[in-house]
């Protein structure tokens, strides 16, 4: 066990895999010597050769259907993307090929590729390189949605993603990449779908999302000067989403509020919403609270931008309001 930041842990996943399984390859653009976009693929070229860690031209439609094309034979491809906003040219690809030829071919083929994408704003990089998407893969069946919150999720569900016989859209938010924290030298995998109560509380239940993870840890320790304990409930997966572990917590705190980076209308936490209203819409004492991105371009502005993203305020705000 040893400090590591978000990008070593993704990059000690990749390598330790490599290792273990001549069948996993990356491909994107830049990922070869230049390293990735954000360094994450840093060394592999030169461990493993221009076979298995591919440059590709600028094409997101080849990149993923290239992927979508090996995994159907039998390789484990991780594509890149250089930023999510760029699926759109690839979506054929992804939804109506990689998500469905499992289903399509009867169970006879499998689809094993995981499809890694930095998301989010933060860094100035305006309404085409900024936003959180994952509420658009959420709806595909035949998808598994990841979305870790911490260096020691991000390498074990990163194995488990490449180990995975499904594709997996793999969503790291580029603001991510330099926090640190523990994470194991050796291989481990974390189970998809499986939820992360990253603080415990009585009164009550934020879930929240990747970046917002944080948010939600310095929102709950600035309630506890008022009294009030708050229970951080981190999905780490929103397809499949452990519900079970989000409908206990409220259960116990009979209060939701629900954060994430996404647009509020329709965004991950409408989902989440719905299924503790229906299932679980006796235990709560007051109405759930969500907090998300305003529903508009995310702005190149850095004060617009800061105003743009959600913040620990605004979760202390939506707490406050019903506690």
């Amino acid at each position: 066990m040893s400090e590591k930041t978000y990008l070593q842990a993704l990059n000690e996943a990749l390598r330790q895999e490599m290792e273990r399984d001549e069948n996993v390859f990356i491909l994107g653009e830049d990922v070869g010597q230049f390293g990735g976009c954000f360094g994450v693929t840093q060394g592999l070229f030169d461990q493993f050769g221009e076979d298995r860690v591919m440059d590709t031209p600028i094409t997101e439609s080849t990149i993923v259907g290239a992927a979508c094309g090996a995994a159907a034979c039998g390789l484990r491809p991780v594509p890149e993307l250089m930023f999510v906003d760029f699926i759109g040219v690839s979506m054929d690809q992804l939804f109506n090929q990689a998500a469905k030829m499992r289903y399509m071919f009867g169970g006879k083929t499998t689809v094993p590729m995981t499809l890694r994408m930095p998301q989010g704003a933060g860094i100035g990089a305006a309404a085409q390189h900024s936003q959180c998407l994952e509420s658009w893969f959420m709806n595909i069946p035949g998808l598994k949605v990841v979305i870790p919150s911490t260096p020691y999720d991000a390498k074990g569900l990163l194995i488990s993603a490449i180990r995975d016989d499904n594709p997996v859209v793999f969503l790291e938010h580029k603001l991510l990449y330099g926090a640190s924290g523990e994470v194991p030298d050796e291989s481990y995998t974390i189970d998809i779908g499986k939820a992360d109560i990253k603080r415990e509380g009585s009164d009550v239940t934020i879930v929240a999302t990747s970046q917002m993870v944080y948010s939600a840890l310095e929102a709950a320790e600035r309630l506890k000067a008022d009294g009030i304990e708050a229970e951080v409930v981190d999905p780490r997966c929103l397809q499949p989403l452990d519900k079970d572990t989000i409908l206990d917590s409220v259960k116990k705190t009979h209060a939701l509020v629900v954060a994430h980076e996404a647009v509020t209308f329709a965004g991950p936490g409408a989902e989440i919403s719905a299924i503790v209203a229906e299932e679980a819409i006796e235990y709560l004492d007051a109405p759930i609270k969500r907090v998300g991105a305003p529903f508009c371009p995310v702005p190149f502005s850095p004060p617009l931008e800061q105003h743009y993203i959600p913040s620990a305020d605004n979760i202390v705000e939506a707490v406050k309001s019903i506690r």
